[in-house]
């Protein structure tokens, strides 16, 4: 049997906004998050720029996959987020930007930021508390620690605590 191998996640956060902000003409745009659908994935695929198979991610039952749009354009995925509740915190598995939200070129802002808030926000709803842990790349520990507050617990291992949590909540929801 093949060993499961845990990714190391690479998002960026490029930055915290109250929603999500197209670079070329500044405007933002209120977003909403729901729960990816089997007929989303058509849109999420390799061969249209993703890097992760989110249709086996969907499949597996201890995952709830997300997407992240704008709410006047709910059919236009702009990112994702596998996570998987557990009894005192959410395990953030994996979290893409779409490949338009990607690189020096992006349409968009904030995408990944909306999404680790969401998690959090996941976290206080399902009595974590708003704890959120993830295993992170090596190079983007410190990256964490300044953008999203949170703390490096050895390895690869970054947990947001509920304060870090609440302040991100704070920026991208507004109830």
């Amino acid at each position: 049997m093949a060993k499961s191998v845990t990714p190391l996640l690479d998002f960026e956060i490029d930055r915290l906004t109250n929603s999500i902000l197209n670079r070329i003409s500044g405007d933002s745009f209120e977003t909403e998050v729901s729960l990816l659908k089997k007929q989303d994935l058509k849109e999420v695929t390799k061969t249209k720029g993703w890097n992760f198979n989110w249709k086996s991610e969907l499949a597996q039952n201890d995952r709830e996959v997300y997407k992240l749009s704008i709410v006047s354009n709910p059919h236009i995925v702009q990112g994702l987020a596998s996570l998987t509740v557990k009894p005192d915190h959410v395990y953030l598995n994996l979290l893409e930007s779409a490949p338009f939200n990607i690189g020096k070129d992006k349409l968009y802002e904030g995408v990944a930021g909306n999404l680790v808030a969401f998690a959090c926000k996941l976290s206080f709803q399902r009595g974590g508390e708003g704890f959120v842990s993830f295993q992170a790349k090596t190079k983007l520990i410190n990256h964490y620690v300044t953008t999203l507050g949170a703390i490096h617990f050895g390895g690869h291992l970054m947990v947001i605590d509920s304060m870090a949590a609440q302040k991100l909540i704070d920026k991208y929801f507004k109830s």
